[in-house]
């Protein structure tokens, strides 16, 4: 039987250098990045084994090692994220990458922009 469940990494902080404008380059900004992945989790609901699983600490590092790299859109960061993704954990049925940039610099009050990018 296939046990499909929902592994999620909800709220990662990063200080990233992501943006258009010179002044994001080189001060940065504050990012969220939000992981939701589909997978079948029978072995490791059954088992209680480590190796049965989906290390989420792996998933943590690829999301951080795109971050660190700069863009100057959101989409890229994202599709960045979803392509190293895909290649690293092909066991995953489908999932979505949320990336959040705080206060963006906008004429007036925004508290976040977010782009999110789906892998089905």
């Amino acid at each position: 039987m296939e046990r499909i469940g929902v592994l999620e990494l909800d709220g990662m902080e990063f200080r990233a250098y992501h943006g258009c404008l010179e002044r994001e380059k080189v001060a940065g900004n504050d990012f969220v990045v939000d992981f939701r992945g589909e997978l079948d989790m029978e072995a490791a609901a059954e088992s209680d084994r480590l190796e049965d699983a989906v290390n989420y600490a792996l998933i943590y590092e690829v999301v951080a090692e795109e971050m660190a790299k700069p863009s100057d859109l959101l989409e890229n960061v994202a599709g960045r994220i979803v392509k190293a993704l895909e290649s690293r954990f092909p066991e995953f049925v489908s999932f979505s990458v949320r990336v959040s940039k705080k206060r963006p610099p906008v004429n007036g009050i925004v508290q976040w922009s977010r782009i999110t990018l789906y892998h089905r």
